[in-house]
């Protein structure tokens, strides 16, 4: 199975009322958010800060021009966003992962 194949069978989920709410804070919807990870660059980073009920993890892809970073949890085979934006922090572990010089 190819990269593509795998790609199209990853489903997304999200709550509503906190996509709503990363809307008005980070003005991202979980919606753009879903295309971080079809980045073939993107990176996906254990959030080992949060992971105290259960795994958590951030995904840090290209999106448009910029670097977005999701926070998400995996849950019988779905991914489930519940945070998204384009923070300093997640572009610089790309750039310095992907060897990308600014």
């Amino acid at each position: 199975m190819g990269y593509a194949e795998v790609m199209n069978k990853i489903r997304f989920e999200w709550d509503e009322e906190k996509d709503r709410e990363n809307q008005d804070k980070h003005h991202v919807s979980f919606s753009l958010a879903q295309k971080a990870f079809f980045d073939a660059r993107r990176l996906i980073v254990e959030d080992v800060e949060h992971s105290t009920e259960e795994e958590r993890f951030y995904g840090i892809g290209r999106v448009a021009e910029g670097i977005m970073t999701v926070r998400f949890t995996y849950r019988n085979n779905v991914i489930r966003i519940y945070g998204a934006g384009y923070w300093r922090k997640g572009r610089k572990l790309y750039e310095e992962q992907n060897k990308i010089h600014r």
